[in-house]
């Protein structure tokens, strides 16, 4: 990067220190600073509230702790990771140009980013390829709990290697009396750190959402065309109750995935015309630019608990329970049989009571031939 470059993070690296001043370039006015920081509050706040909620919601219901949401655990873990570690720091340090963490935290600001986003991501493709294989291949075994475990230990370890080179050439470095966290990469290496942003950038981003692409279409074409395997083999009268659930789970996952896409491809592509066009970093405006998209990618940790809770019914019985204290959130006794109780136990209580309510009503009025 030129010596003008705003700031850095875990998806970009710079050559040389910043030769600029917080009094000089970079400074905003302190309105600006102020809606800025308010805009970045919300985001932790919402992020980790919800992320927070979802991980009590699966691991506190034993009915929860299902293969497909051990990954979502997994997701909204790596959510909270960024939110807590990423967000706050990069934000300070973008708004004033200078670093004032030390050097323990520079080796975080700069690991944490790519490692996070590489868990995020590859636990969503994950889950496409586990409800590929149920719904196309429901005859194939299935991931048990001890794989699922192991899956997920060897998404971290992938991601800390891929991060490590991020980690380990961090560094806090004072130039004319401003203090920087910077990437100091080795001068021999230009064409190696190249390959290597651009590597992060198809690992971390193009090659999981083609496949989750790829899957979702399948899994789509399949339920509406309703010829899944094994369809068959469920009872006639729960078969439409059957794919349905099948159907709002998929349109669940695909607003994520659509989501998430959205809001990180203007950060991605921002750092790839850089690379190219390093003279952009010198724009005073470019400031305002990274923290508008540098708000927009982290925003994504924030939106999954919200379409969990709008798309998913057991989710939203979580959320009203985790937030009953609170005096405009009332839920119905049916969100505690949602979590604790078995489907099948919930369509047996409610066939009693529909059959109870009949009887009611068959002996509130004379009974006929017809009846």
């Amino acid at each position: 990067m030129v010596a003008c470059i705003l700031s850095t993070d875990g998806n970009s690296s710079s050559d040389s220190e910043s030769n600029t001043t917080a009094s000089t370039a970079f400074s905003l006015p302190g309105w600006q600073l102020a809606l800025w920081a308010v805009a970045y509050l919300f985001l932790i706040l919402v992020a980790l509230t919800g992320n927070i909620t979802v991980i009590w919601i699966i691991l506190a219901h034993k009915k929860m702790r299902t293969v497909t949401n051990y990954f979502i655990v997994n997701l909204a873990l790596a959510d909270t990771c960024i939110a807590t570690f990423n967000v706050t720091f990069n934000f300070v340090y973008a708004s004033h140009n200078i670093w004032y963490f030390g050097q323990a935290f520079c080796h975080s600001q700069n690991f944490v980013p790519v490692m996070a986003m590489f868990v995020s991501i590859y636990s969503m493709m994950v889950i496409a390829v586990d409800r590929y294989m149920a719904i196309i291949h429901p005859f194939q075994p299935r991931l048990s709990t001890l794989h699922t475990k192991v899956v997920i230990g060897a998404i971290w370890l992938v991601a800390s290697g891929l991060a490590f080179p991020q980690f380990f050439y961090s560094t806090v470095t004072v130039d004319e009396g401003v203090t920087k966290c910077i990437v100091d990469w080795p001068e021999d290496g230009k064409g190696k750190v190249l390959v290597y942003h651009l590597t992060v950038i198809i690992l971390t981003y193009f090659l999981p959402l083609v496949v989750m692409f790829f899957t979702y279409s399948i899994m789509g074409v399949t339920l509406w065309r309703q010829v899944v395997p094994g369809h068959q083999l469920v009872r006639l009268q729960q078969r439409p109750r059957h794919i349905a659930a099948k159907k709002r789970f998929v349109k669940t996952m695909v607003v994520v995935m659509v989501t998430f896409a959205i809001c990180w491809l203007p950060y991605h592509l921002y750092f790839i015309l850089g690379t190219f066009r390093q003279d952009i970093y010198c724009h005073k405006f470019i400031q305002q630019v990274y923290l508008a998209l540098f708000w927009l990618a982290m925003s994504s940790t924030m939106y999954n608990p919200i379409i969990y809770c709008c798309l998913n019914q057991r989710f939203r019985s979580g959320f009203r329970l985790a937030f009953r204290c609170c005096p405009w959130v009332t839920p119905p006794d049916e969100d505690k049989l949602k979590l604790f109780q078995s489907q099948s136990l919930l369509m047996t209580i409610h066939k009693n009571h529909t059959k109870m309510s009949l009887s009611v009503r068959k002996a509130s009025f004379p009974e006929t031939p017809n009846e």
